[in-house]
Order: C-alpha cells, then structure tokens, then sequence
C-alpha cells in the first residue's frame, strides 16, 4: 500500500512538490483548472491528472481524496486552498495542508482555529522565505547552510576560486591539515552536476563544495577557506510586495535596513507598516539610484522584486559595487542552475522552499528532516535508529551503501560524528544522509 497524495494546483510549486515526491514512489494526482498545464506535467512525470476546479465535490471524487493519506492545496488561491482542504478532510482524506498568503492565520492562536476544522498544517511560502533569508545573512559568509539535531551538527555551502588553497588538491590531500578532523567535503557541485566526492576527487576552481562539521567547528571552515567572517549591519532590499515586506519586518530589529520600491503609493504604505526601515521611492533597475541611496556602504544586498532577471542583474552589479552579500529571489526553473555558475552568491526560491518544508511532513516515520539544495536533485535526509536491526550490527562499509548517497554525520546524544567506513551506527543515533534521487529506494531498504 504506497501513499496516494492529491496535490491541487499544478503551478510551480504544484509541479515542484509532485517531481520531488514522484522521485519517492508515491502516488500522485494533480488537480488543475487548465488542460495545458496538466498535459506538461503528464508528460514530464509519471503523474495522474483531473482536470477541474479543486473546491468542487465532483471533481475531489474523481481525485479519489477519501483514499488519500494526505492533500495538499497549493494554488495560487488561498481560499480556493482552504476550501479545497476543509472538503478533503471531510470527503476522508487523512491529512490536508493549505498555501496561505495571510500571515495572522499563522499566528498559534488563530492556527488552532483551522486545526480544529480539520486543517492538519497551514504553509505560508514567503514566510518561510524570509526566516531562510534571515539565517542566510546570520550565515553570510556561506552560500548555504543546514543544521540538524537542533544545530548540533551544519552543512554549509561555499564557491571556491582560484584563489583557495584547496583548489586542485585531492580530498585525500586535504585529511593532513588538523582541522580536517571534524569537518568534511561531503558533496561538490560542478557543471549542473552533484558529485559525491572519493578521495582521488579533485576539487576544482568555481567548485560549489559542501562541508559538513558540528557547531564549533563551522567557524573553522572559515579558515580552511582562508576568509574572515564579516559582520553585516546594512542591508539593501529591492522590491516591495509581500515578500520584501515580510523579509524588512524579520530584519529590521537587527539590522539597518533599506528598502527601495519605485511605486509612491506603495513606499507610503510600506513606511507605515515598518518600524525602523528608511522607505525610498524610486526606480531600483537604475544603479545609479541605488548608489546614491548608499549601495557601496551596504553588507548585504537582497533582490526580492517579481522579476527574476532584474533580481539577477542588480546582485550581479550590488557584487561589482562591493556588497558583500547578495541574494536574489529567482523564480524561474531554468535560472536556478545557471545562477551559482555566474557568480550571484546566494538564490532563493519561494516554491522550493516550501516543497522542501512539505516533505519533510511526508517521509516516513524515521525520517525527521530533509534539505534540498538549490539547482541539485539531491537533498539531506535525517534518519532516526529506532529498530535493532542490521544496520547497528555491522560496520557502515558492509551495509552497501549506493554509490549516490553518503553519510555526511550522525548525532549520538550531544557528541557529533563524522563517520568513516569503519563506524557502526548505535541505536537512536540521527544519520544525517546526503542522497541523490536515485539511492531513495536503497536508502528506505537500509533504514527501515
């Protein structure tokens, strides 16, 4: 008995959320109101579609949602999600989860009020987004970062040039440097592709490299990587809708922040929802604006407008200005693999952000957490020891692991490990794996 999902709106999370959940084998039907959109993903995914619109009796029957083990709602409209998601847990389905735009309804408070009709779990992708962007910036001296076990344990990710000391070595040349002891390369991305490094891997330059270390010992990678850790205190947003909104909100308690829209109304608007954020209106594609505004004294520049391309562009001159730090919202599928190859530091993606927070609702009961990277099919997933099976009885070289997949650490108690092939895994040990599509099925063999 596999897990039939519903997902109701085949749009750009809608399609994000069903490849990533299609890769697990499960059983996925796709609700939309047009044809076209439906025809596209069928033809891309091993998928079953109804077309109709999602808040109707008929239409849900035909999805087949009293057998699902779980819908999710993620049109573009939150009542159409809401809607969809009350009639699904009444028609049987086991758990339902809606998209919402309207921040109040997350408060805990009023999110009681929609459990208690049924609502298993509100998702609000741009608030998701700026919490992401706000540890970016916490972390700003690394592209990525993902903690595990309560922080215990981090993978972080950095763009290597010509100018690091690691370049052209072989990881099997880099375990004589002392630090190298409680932290290692655990994936490379290069070209578009998601190398799981061997000792004879060479790192190269422009090499996109991820380490994985416990908490103390993050601050050493700075050094393996020869950088100081800078301080952000200003920070530039463009853009002024929801998104830029929710982000200025999160940091200007931290932070100066400032925030340039090129609609009046708006920036009237924003400066009275913002406390200590300076509002200016004016048009952000013009560089010379924003240096006047203060461009070359920011730390961290942050490109949140609709547009993917102008997004790209103005990192790409924020950087050659000598901002420290950007990000760029990009939406768009095609873009996220080139942007870490043309040098914008840091990408953000509303949809992939909250695809990855609604997986890791849906992996199975010893699964606590996953991770996916921008522009990388692979992710981290954290598996809990529970069963005294054979996977505490042997040491990890006899379990055959997939070529794909590697554990990157395992959390025992409050110890961090970063395990070798000789190390055995315990009971309740966390693994923290790193995998690429194709190891899942190996994976769920191994672990359950």
């Amino acid at each position: 008995m596999g897990m039939n999902i519903v997902i109701a709106g085949a749009g750009d999370m809608g399609y994000h959320l069903a490849t990533q959940l299609s890769y697990d084998n499960k059983d996925i039907i796709l609700i939309d109101t047009d044809r076209e959109v439906l025809d596209y993903v069928s033809s891309k995914l091993d998928v079953l579609t109804v077309q109709g619109d999602a808040t109707s009796f008929e239409v849900l029957q035909r999805a087949n949602v009293e057998n699902a083990s779980m819908v999710l709602a993620v049109t573009t409209s939150e009542k159409t999600n809401i809607v969809t998601a009350l009639l699904a847990k009444q028609l049987g389905a086991k758990r339902v989860m809606a998209r919402v735009r309207n921040h109040s309804y997350l408060e805990t408070d009023n999110l009681a009020y929609f459990n208690n009709l049924g609502i298993d779990n509100l998702i609000s992708p741009t608030m998701l987004c700026s919490r992401e962007i706000y540890n970016m910036i916490e972390n700003s001296s690394f592209t990525e970062i993902f903690d595990f076990g309560g922080g215990k344990l981090n993978i972080v990710g950095v763009t290597l040039d010509q100018t690091n000391p690691l370049v052209n070595q072989r990881i099997m040349d880099t375990k004589s440097n002392p630090i190298f002891e409680d932290i290692r390369i655990i994936a490379i991305l290069r070209d578009q592709k998601t190398i799981i490094p061997r000792g004879s891997t060479i790192i190269r330059n422009m090499d996109h490299v991820f380490f994985v270390s416990n908490k103390k010992n993050t601050e050493n990678i700075l050094e393996i990587l020869g950088q100081k850790k800078v301080e952000v205190k200003n920070i530039m947003i463009i853009g002024g809708d929801d998104m830029a909104l929710t982000t200025a909100l999160r940091l200007e308690g931290k932070y100066r922040v400032t925030l340039v829209n090129k609609d009046k109304e708006r920036c009237k608007w924003l400066a009275e929802n913002l406390k200590s954020s300076l509002v200016i209106n004016g048009d952000y594609k013009n560089i010379e604006l924003l240096i006047e505004e203060g461009l070359e004294q920011m730390d961290a520049f942050l490109a949140l407008t609709e547009s993917s391309e102008t997004n790209i562009i103005t990192s790409l001159s924020a950087k050659n200005h000598g901002v420290y730090k950007t990000i760029a919202h990009v939406d768009t599928r095609e873009y996220i693999h080139i942007s870490h190859s043309i040098g914008v530091d840091s990408l953000i993606n509303k949809k992939l952000v909250a695809a990855n927070e609604i997986s890791r609702y849906l992996k199975k009961g010893s699964v606590d957490a996953v991770s996916g990277i921008y522009g990388v099919d692979a992710e981290f997933i954290q598996y809990s020891i529970c069963k005294n099976n054979r996977v505490i009885k042997n040491p990890l070289r006899d379990l055959h692991f997939p070529d794909s997949a590697i554990i990157a650490g395992v959390i025992r108690g409050e110890e961090v490990l970063i395990p070798d092939g000789d190390f055995q895994l315990a009971l309740n040990d966390k693994a923290i794996v790193f995998a690429l599509p194709d190891a899942k099925t190996a994976l769920e063999k191994i672990f359950h």
